[in-house]
């Protein structure tokens, strides 16, 4: 049997057994998104992601030098895209990564930190299904020099300080809510008659 013939065995068998956990979930849980998956769902999981990655991708390196420009762009990227669900520390504990089945990684972890360049790029550009994670890649030369500034920035987030931490809180997105308690913030300290109202009841 060749390699092509044994890895489509692999994923099939794969598949089926993960199928089979995600039905007896279902069956004994819900469909509830709360739940912890199992550590076998876990496996599967990371196995089949690991499987559905080409080895040439896996096998791509990084083609952008590490420089404090590269940390800065990935960060910005990262702060605008990425941290409403993984947090701008990469830990995930916010309330949409929180929320969603299977839980935002910590990608501080050697699970994340372990993978190679071309893994996190791959995730990064192509997503990954039955998970809450997108496709981000747009098939063009900036979109993909803006996933390696990423893979960079991921390779950084165990060593982030808490400088680059309120840096990137600046450029997170804004709600509605919050631009208006900033404007009435900035009318107060110009002189304005009304305290901004319960700026930080959140």
């Amino acid at each position: 049997m060749g390699r092509a013939a044994k890895v489509l065995a692999a994923l099939i068998v794969l598949a089926l057994v993960g199928a089979g956990l995600i039905v007896g979930r279902i069956v004994t849980h819900g469909v509830s998104a709360r739940d912890e998956p199992t550590a076998m769902e876990a496996v599967v999981a990371g196995r089949l992601r690991h499987l559905a990655i080409p080895r040439a991708a896996r096998e791509m390196r990084n083609p952008l030098g590490s420089s404090p420009e590269i940390l800065a762009e990935g960060r910005a990227h990262f702060a605008d895209h990425c941290a409403s669900c993984h947090g701008n520390d990469g830990k995930g504990q916010t309330e949409m990564g929180r929320g969603l089945y299977p839980k935002a990684p910590d990608m501080t972890l050697a699970r994340t930190q372990d993978l190679s360049d071309g893994e996190i790029f791959s995730i990064i550009e192509n997503g990954v299904r039955l998970t809450g994670m997108p496709a981000w890649g747009q098939g063009t030369p900036e979109s993909s020099r803006d996933t390696w500034t990423l893979v960079h920035f991921i390779r950084h987030l165990p060593q982030l300080t808490a400088q680059e931490l309120a840096e990137m809180k600046e450029l997170n997105p804004k709600s509605r809510r919050d631009l208006d308690e900033e404007e009435a913030e900035r009318r107060f300290l110009e002189g304005g008659d009304e305290p901004p109202a319960a700026a930080h009841e959140h």
